[in-house]
């Protein structure tokens, strides 16, 4: 329904409106909750100073590990990983739509230029009750120039609210791209980190296979010289074979980690970093990791601010939709010039003009607009379990990582420990069968537990980095907020 109003009582009515006009719900609150402001749990608990540090975390943490090559292909990762260049692409069509929303502020105008040509119908044109004429009407031309102009004033909010939902869209999408810039980062260090505890532990196999072959030449040539049995021999080629089948799994598992890294970085695999394959040590820190508190964590991490910002973008978009209960007001105004000549345009006769407000209601459809607030507000309510959802992930992450390093870090002293002690055993064996005092079963085992230990060891060096990449993670560093 569409009706005009006098200039007089259009102003008043906006007068009195103004102040009453803030429709719709405020943004629910997205409080933090209070545990999350305080220190994490496991890092007195678990981590020694040594291991990490209060200070605030870095964005650029892989730095830390001071590796030029894992600095270059992260900055690699960073110019030519597929998933941020969509990201990126990303954002920019909703900072586009963001643009097109604050448009919604300006006066919309619309020009228009027409000619016509032709003749009415006499009958038509004749007069009810009098009798025609019977000749037909003078062809006619008629040239018409004008612009339109419209303002809508907000006094509902509905373009405000519409500016705010898609300016919240545009820092979610933001946030996106850092979430996406955070596993890059991680994920291109895991890989790099991958590729050289394989590459380690491959060469804890082959010493341990060099180690088992001499084993197995001595037992062969005491078995041809009398001293020895053909059971020694067989032992110690069948504990040869055991430590050789290793091998392919490690290869697999390295080749597979420097695929992953080509990835990563925008390569085919057969253009592999060279320098991750040649790695024979998985990168090491050489200072505690800074890992700040809760607050400064949730204030840190992106996917947070992801929730955050989508949830202030349903929260709008309840206002939006509260809005649709109201009129519509528009100032408006026409300009334009007709004439039956184009020569005629610019005389005054042909000049015409009209200013006034609109207001359009369409109040008979409102059970259709309560419908639409009460589905604004139920996905409003959903973005704020997803926020709320979102900060205990964060803490249960980053938790879960200080643990796993702090866990890891024990069980590797644990395991150097076993694997001095194995080696001081099978020098001890060898020693001993060598003077005759024990068998040569004794040195087989002593062997086998030394490179079982060794494998361990290098296993657990590799989750240590595997864990402390994950802890970076957690933290959210690999994007820079002043980006």
């Amino acid at each position: 329904m569409t009706f005009r109003l006098p200039p007089l009582l259009t102003a008043c009515a906006a007068s009195a409106l103004l102040a009453a006009c803030a429709v719709g719900p405020r943004a629910p609150d997205a409080s933090l909750p209070p545990s999350a402001s305080g220190a994490f749990v496991s890092a007195p608990l678990g981590l020694n100073n040594d291991a990490v540090s209060t200070a605030e975390a870095r964005s650029d943490w892989w730095r830390l590990y001071a590796d030029p090559t894992l600095d270059g292909l992260i900055e690699q990762a960073f110019a030519r990983n597929n998933q941020l260049e969509a990201a990126v692409a990303n954002l920019r069509a909703v900072r586009a739509s963001l643009s097109e929303a604050r448009a919604g502020r300006l006066p919309t105008t619309n020009a228009n230029a027409a000619y016509s040509y032709g003749r009415q119908s006499a009958n038509a044109a004749t007069i009810p009750g009098l009798p025609t004429t019977g000749e037909p009407l003078d062809e006619t031309e008629v040239y018409d120039v004008g612009l339109d102009v419209a303002y809508e004033i907000d006094l509902f909010g509905r373009v405000g609210s519409t500016i705010r939902a898609a300016r919240a869209d545009a820092d979610a999408q933001a946030a996106a791209l850092d979430v996406i810039r955070v596993s890059v980062a991680a994920e291109t260090a895991r890989a790099y980190a991958d590729a050289c505890s394989g590459n380690a532990q491959i060469a804890v196999a082959e010493r341990s296979i060099d180690l088992q072959s001499s084993t197995v030449d001595l037992t062969q040539r005491l078995l041809e010289g009398g001293a020895g049995t053909g059971l020694d021999t067989a032992r110690a080629r069948s504990q040869l074979a055991t430590i050789a089948a290793t091998l392919p799994t490690l290869r697999a598992q390295r080749d597979g980690a420097l695929y992953r890294l080509a990835t990563l970085t925008g390569v085919t695999p057969a253009q592999a970093s060279a320098a991750a394959r040649a790695c024979v040590r998985p990168p090491q820190l050489s200072q505690p990791i800074p890992i700040g508190d809760g607050a400064a964590l949730l204030a840190r991490r992106p996917d947070v601010r992801q929730a955050e910002r989508a949830l202030a973008a349903a929260a709008a978009r309840v206002n939006v939709a509260t809005a649709a209960l109201y009129p519509t007001i528009s100032l408006g105004g026409a300009i334009g010039t007709t004439a039956a000549d184009a020569g005629d345009l610019g005389d005054d006769a042909s000049f015409n003009f009209s200013v006034g407000p609109l207001i359009s209601w369409s109040f008979p459809n409102i059970l259709v607009a309560r419908a639409r607030i009460e589905a604004a507000g139920a996905r409003t309510d959903a973005a704020l379990a997803n926020f709320d959802q979102t900060v205990l992930t964060a803490l249960q992450e980053t938790e879960t990582a200080l643990t796993n390093y702090a866990n890891e870090l024990d069980r590797r002293a644990a395991l150097t420990e076993a694997r001095d002690q194995a080696a001081e055993a099978a020098r001890l064996a060898r020693l001993r069968f060598d003077a005759g005092a024990d068998s040569f079963l004794t040195v087989l085992d002593a062997d086998r537990t030394e490179a079982t230990a060794d494998a361990t060891l290098a296993q657990s060096e590799a989750l240590v980095t595997t864990y402390q990449i994950s802890l970076f993670k957690a933290l959210a560093g690999g994007w820079d907020q002043s980006a």
